[in-house]
């Protein structure tokens, strides 16, 4: 997809580089191997990944934001970078200019940046906008117009040296087509130190000529946080010899650089910035292709995965790994099939779709082989199911959770192996497994509402039992620095068994209502494994979240060991320090007792629950539902996780026609649709995405689907059509189809609906309803329809009466 850029965009202001800015899978691996160059698709014949704009929110973004080429889960993220080391650092739309094409974009790594120039050697990356002593380096001005991205492609012009760069990519290898001028000077740099959302440091490198077509190395790497050190470990092939390859190491300085270059050398070694280059004689419109296999285990693994994924199947066809990539991503997108709404619904609903797969990560190799926390060397059991690594499972269950375990089950699988994996060799599950760490981001172990999700909807093809003793484990052993780096487990898990919540004095008071919740997951799992003694045990525990309640000010208010609450509470103006609650305030996670919703608004009262949730959207429309930079004193800010699913709860308290309402006013002012503002807080990997997908759908699950007997609650979908194509090998459904009959942006409130063909009178049904395959047909209209689903007997099931304490 092409953009027409302007330079004189008034509606944002440019981005400065010193500016510090707070299975498809098993399509991977078995290659389609059709080969040819992509044809054009009619305006009539789209199909989904041509809705898919990558560029899409690549303004104001991540690192994990990208909008180069990939494919689902990969391991390579084979993408432009034009940013030097600051937050938010990586692709900046408004910056015209790229100083390198890098491997990795996954939260808290980066690896191996590649850059075609022509002309002297200069391995310098400069900033944007400011080239020391007149020079940029290797930096060179974009052609904005001639940028164009999709699923799996993406190219660009260099303006500084006449090269056209195009990108593709395998799951674990980049292919490059760089179409050089006549020159005698054509050059490829490979940089092992470049800047990156976190500056990663370089501790150790080496980069050696095998051949006059192909060079291997390793980078040993450490993130800036310093919990994850790593390997990048590479072998890169050119499709004709080079004339020269030369190198630097040493420290990372402009006025370095250029007097420590090496000219014609075997080998390259050091630390901190590693680098080297090849030459080339080229003839005008001259293509050098250039393949990179990548692994984390060894340069022996980088080789075999580049043997397997490309030269195997594809030779030097540039062409067909990049339709391998749009048709593997086209049958992953396809699962979903939309129609009616506008092609900007459409737009927002697959490029949406399309970063729920594409920033999270596989890190194991072809042959299953991959490094565990301790660096040791590991083999899974079956090496299609793939070791991943991801930024934190915090409050997925309100987003990815719920889309994979419907639409892609074996992923569901897959992510529930991989945590298995990391248990069995790291004593813990994970909850952010970055670089196959224990990054210990964000609290609690919501990993396990995962697990429980697709245990409870049948997805059950792993060691059960020793998912039970994981997720067993996790929540009754105090958690621990992790001799491989980072913190495994739950920290003051004590603390909160002994007194029933978190006292001020251990930990966070939001911690009491994510580890109750946490626990009503365990619950749940032991009551649909016969469990009894675990099941009485657990539930107990998850009604830990009442002993954080005042009934003075009804709201979650934090207390002291002794049982005495925290004097001068304002639930609303929450101090940075000390910190009482994990990005939010009491206000925010007062509504978050996911599994409860009954029980929370009988203490509350379910007058002043919808008019205080009610008043919240009101106060926070002017912002758009978000709170960048704010976060601790505002209402609903969907910008981040503890209120995503706050907009449902209408559909619990009596007024469904609310959610209705405020969950299309998120998807219209919170959501965009260009480079500019598409998600307005931190997208996280796909957690907003997979929100507007559900939510597009009309389906949600308040309590993440970990209910022995899950289920969905209704909203209003966006488009008049919307058909899921249920996997056979765990649905007995062949499909299930929503009718938004009338779907209009107007037309958001439901008169009334039916479930295969019989009246539902209720804003909920069954899982296992929907994967039997049929029809849940929507009525919508421009008014509330009061009356529907707001009777005390409509709300959806809870703990309070479908698990009273025994």
């Amino acid at each position: 997809m092409k953009h027409t850029f302007d330079l004189n965009v008034s509606a944002v202001k440019r981005i400065n580089s010193d500016r510090t800015r707070a299975a498809i899978l098993f399509a991977c691996i078995s290659l389609l191997g059709a080969s040819g160059a992509l044809a054009e698709t009619s305006q009539a014949a789209k199909t989904p990944v041509d809705h898919v704009d990558p560029f899409m929110g690549t303004s104001e973004s991540r690192w994990m934001q990208f909008p180069g080429a990939t494919m689902p889960f990969g391991m390579v993220q084979l993408s432009p970078n034009n940013q030097m080391d600051v937050w938010f650092g990586g692709y900046e739309y408004t910056i015209a200019s790229v100083h390198g094409f890098s491997h990795f974009q996954a939260w808290e790594m980066a690896g191996l940046s590649v850059m075609p120039t022509v002309g002297l050697i200069d391995p310098v990356i400069s900033e944007p906008d400011k080239p020391s002593s007149g020079r940029y380096g290797v930096r060179s001005p974009i052609d904005k117009n001639t940028e164009e991205a999709s699923p799996g492609y993406y190219a660009t012009d260099l303006l500084n040296y006449g090269i056209r760069v195009e990108l593709t990519s395998t799951t674990r290898c980049g292919f490059f087509r760089f179409t050089f001028p006549e020159t005698d000077k054509a050059n490829v740099y490979f940089h092992l130190s470049f800047p990156s959302e976190n500056k990663h440091k370089v501790l150790d490198a080496k980069i050696t000529r095998i051949s006059n077509t192909e060079i291997e190395g390793y980078s040993q790497q450490k993130n800036g946080r310093g919990w994850n050190e790593y390997t990048v470990h590479f072998v890169a092939r050119f499709n004709k010899p080079f004339k020269v390859l030369g190198g630097w190491e040493g420290p990372n300085t402009e006025w370095w650089a250029l007097s420590n270059i090496r000219h014609d050398v075997a080998e390259i070694s050091g630390k901190e910035d590693v680098g080297t280059y090849v030459t080339f004689d080229t003839k005008e419109g001259e293509a050098i292709l250039l393949q990179t296999g990548i692994s984390l285990v060894s340069i022996e693994q980088a080789r075999l995965n580049l043997e397997t994924e490309l030269t195997k199947p594809f030779g030097w066809n540039f062409d067909a790994v990049r339709k391998n990539a749009h048709d593997v991503w086209n049958h992953l997108l396809g699962k979903i099939e939309v129609k009616g709404g506008t092609e900007t619904d459409k737009k927002k609903f697959y490029t949406n779709l399309y970063r729920c797969y594409c920033a999270r990560q596989i890190l194991s190799d072809v042959n299953g082989k991959y490094k565990d926390p301790c660096e040791v060397t590991r083999q899974t059991d079956d090496p299609r199911s793939p070791v991943l690594g991801s930024d934190a499972f915090w409050m997925t269950f309100w987003n990815l959770n719920q889309l994979w375990t419907l639409v892609n089950p074996d992923i569901a699988s897959m992510w529930v192996k991989s945590q298995l994996e990391m248990h069995k060799h790291g004593g813990y599950l994970a909850r952010g497994p970055a670089g196959i760490e224990y990054s210990g981001v964000m609290d609690a172990s919501h990993e396990i509402a995962l697990i429980a999700s697709a245990y409870q909807k049948g997805i059950r093809d792993y060691d059960t039992g020793l998912a039970w003793e994981a997720v067993l484990h996790q929540q009754n052993v105090e958690g621990i620095r992790h001799p491989g780096g980072g913190f495994a487990g739950n920290g003051g898990l004590n603390a909160y068994m002994e007194s029933g919540y978190m006292p001020i004095e251990a930990g966070l008071a939001s911690n009491t209502l994510e580890y109750c919740y946490d626990d009503w997951c365990v619950c749940q799992l032991a009551k649909a494994m016969g469990k009894t003694e675990h099941y009485k045990a657990f539930l107990k525990r998850a009604n830990n979240y009442r002993n954080m309640f005042d009934p003075e000010t009804r709201f979650m208010r934090p207390r002291y060991r002794d049982g005495g609450w925290l004097k001068d509470f304002d639930p609303l103006n929450t101090p940075r320090r000390p910190l009482y609650y994990s990005e939010g305030n009491g206000w925010k996670f007062t509504y978050f007792v996911p599994h409860d919703m009954k029980g929370l608004i009988e203490l509350i009262g379910k007058d002043e629950f919808n008019r205080r949730l009610n008043e919240g959207f009101e106060r926070s429309v002017e912002r758009k539902f978000n709170a960048k930079g704010s976060d601790r004193n505002s209402y609903v800010n969907h910008g981040n996780q503890p209120t995503m699913h706050v907009a449902w709860l209408f559909n619990h308290s009596g007024k469904p026609w609310l959610t209705q309402k405020w969950v299309r006013e998120i998807q219209n002012l919170y959501y965009g649709s260009g480079p500019y503002h598409a998600w307005l807080g931190d997208e996280d990997e796909g957690q907003m995405s997979a929100w507007f997908v559900l939510s597009a759908m009309g389906l949600f699950q308040t309590d993440g689907g970990t209910s022995v007997k899950p289920f969905y609650e209704i909203g209003s979908p966006i488009f008049s059509e919307i058909t899921i194509q249920l996997d056979k090998d765990y649905y007995p459904g062949k499909k299930f189809v929503i009718e938004g009959r009338n779907a209009s942006d107007r037309n958001r409130y439901i008169q009334s609906v039916t479930l295969n063909g019989q009246p539902l009178n209720k804003p909920w049904f069954y899982h296992s309803d929907l994967v039997k395959g049929g029809k849940l047909t929507v009525v919508l209209g421009d008014k509330p329809n009061q009356a529907w689903g707001s009777a005390p007997e409509d709300a959806p099931p809870s703990m309070k009466d479908a698990d009273p304490l025994p």
